[in-house]
């Protein structure tokens, strides 16, 4: 059975929107290797539209002299959208209308690595309230950014227990977390 995780780069304040304007202040060789591991663990790969959008115009056109860009171009790729008329990034699948968490939970049923959710805080909070979302990995920075959209924002009135499994702390101050979930209360 397949392990469904979602990481994603946080602000102090709570903000994971356009990390690409913050981030990489923060970036040294440890958080590269955290990273690396991640990618490495997954077999398959979970996104939304717009992460996918982003990372398709990005990926499908690195070479094997970009770390990591076989690995992601070669990795299955599932894709949440209602939108979305294609999904012509290579190894990619289009999800979405009825029954989507039934099929998200097929996928975790089959053997395998990880299934790794980047980025996409709309379905990483679905993810949550369907009870799907297994791990929640988060790369808390040193940084206030003020605006933007946060993981969790007054509007989600639903609470969810999680169980810290494991922290490390880089030299540049960004703190992994790791979260295992637990059931959501409402």
């Amino acid at each position: 059975m397949k392990k469904l995780t979602a990481g994603l780069f946080v602000s102090l304040d709570g903000v994971v929107e356009s990390p690409e304007r913050w981030h990489f202040p923060y970036l040294n060789d440890e958080l590269g290797r955290a990273l690396g591991a991640q990618i490495c663990a997954a077999d398959t790969m979970l996104l939304g539209r717009s992460t996918y959008e982003e990372f398709a115009a990005h990926w499908a056109h690195q070479g094997s002299e970009v770390p990591f860009a076989d690995r992601i171009n070669g990795t299955p790729k599932y894709v949440v959208s209602n939108t979305l008329p294609a999904a012509d990034w290579q190894n990619s699948t289009l999800l979405g209308g009825e029954g989507l968490a039934g099929r998200i939970a097929e996928l975790k049923g089959q053997p395998g690595g990880d299934i790794s959710v980047t980025g996409s805080v709309t379905l990483v909070r679905w993810l949550l309230a369907q009870g799907l979302l297994d791990e929640l990995s988060l790369m808390v920075h040193p940084v206030v950014v003020g605006k933007g959209r946060r993981l969790f924002d007054e509007a989600d009135a639903s609470r969810y227990e999680l169980d810290l499994v494991d922290f490390t702390t880089f030299r540049t101050g960004v703190v992994h977390l790791t979260y295992r979930t637990t059931a959501c209360l409402q």
